[in-house]
């Protein structure tokens, strides 16, 4: 059954609003027409399925048959701050922790980050990020669009207040391995922040900020992983701790 998205404001009462993008998609590639029935998240957990009434050039209007929770979503809130990396590879990792289940990505500007665009560049980046993250969350079924923000200095980040249950920084010098600092974390984590450098990694200096902030510093065994590898690695290892990754599907 085709899926679509609309933000929490498009449903009032039992009438679904479908915004241009998402008219556009249904009628032109899809080709429905009014009666035809859908599946609509509102990208706050909830799943409806929805009777178009209807299709028009730029919107189009749907009655709602049915609404329940939706259970794809993990119990383990997940934070990525990923150090920007070169050409499309920050396209690939959006798209694939989105499919492992994060919350929330922050792109960080570090010191060996090597793009450097204007401001107004970088919306435009921000922009294909967060359509990368959408499309990502229709095709694996989830119901939640992950936040992806504008990106920040990796200091601003480490200034910032964060109260996860779990703060970890991947580093090639780390003392200890990731699976070692997640078998001595206690069982009971519902949120988790981490941090993963671009290409070369983090300097020594920014990890060391990140460890007085409370930051816990972890590799990922004796290979050297690159940057858009190393995020989905340690995030499908903190699904499968703590999150739902490997559990049934409901």
């Amino acid at each position: 059954m085709p899926r679509f998205h609309v933000k929490p404001e498009a449903v009032q009462a039992d009438r679904v609003l479908f915004d241009v993008e998402e008219t556009r998609h249904l009628a032109r590639v899809l080709r429905l027409a009014p009666g035809d029935v859908v599946q609509v998240v509102d990208g706050q957990g909830t799943e409806f399925m929805v009777r178009l009434e209807s299709v028009e050039a730029r919107s189009a209007t749907g009655t709602i048959l049915a609404r329940s929770s939706s259970h794809t979503e993990s119990p383990l809130a997940i934070t990525l701050a990923q150090g920007v990396p070169k050409g499309d590879k920050m396209e690939w990792v959006v798209r694939t922790v989105t499919e492992l289940g994060v919350a929330r990505v922050v792109p960080l500007l570090t010191e060996r980050t090597i793009v450097r665009l204007e401001p107004g560049r970088w919306r435009d980046r921000v922009r294909r990020w967060q359509r990368v993250a959408k499309e990502a969350s229709k095709q694996c079924g989830r119901a939640v669009i992950p936040a992806v923000e504008v990106p920040r200095s990796i200091q601003e980040f480490a200034q910032a207040q964060w109260s996860a249950d779990l703060a970890l920084c991947l580093w090639e010098g780390a003392p200890r391995g990731l699976s070692e600092v997640l078998e001595n974390t206690p069982a009971r984590v519902a949120s988790a922040v981490l941090v993963v450098g671009p290409e070369g990694g983090l300097a020594r200096r920014e990890v060391e900020a990140l460890e007085t902030r409370g930051f816990k510093i972890a590799g990922l065994g004796p290979r050297i992983l690159r940057t858009e590898t190393a995020g989905p690695v340690a995030v499908s290892l903190l699904q499968a701790r703590f999150g739902n990754l490997g559990g049934p599907r409901l």
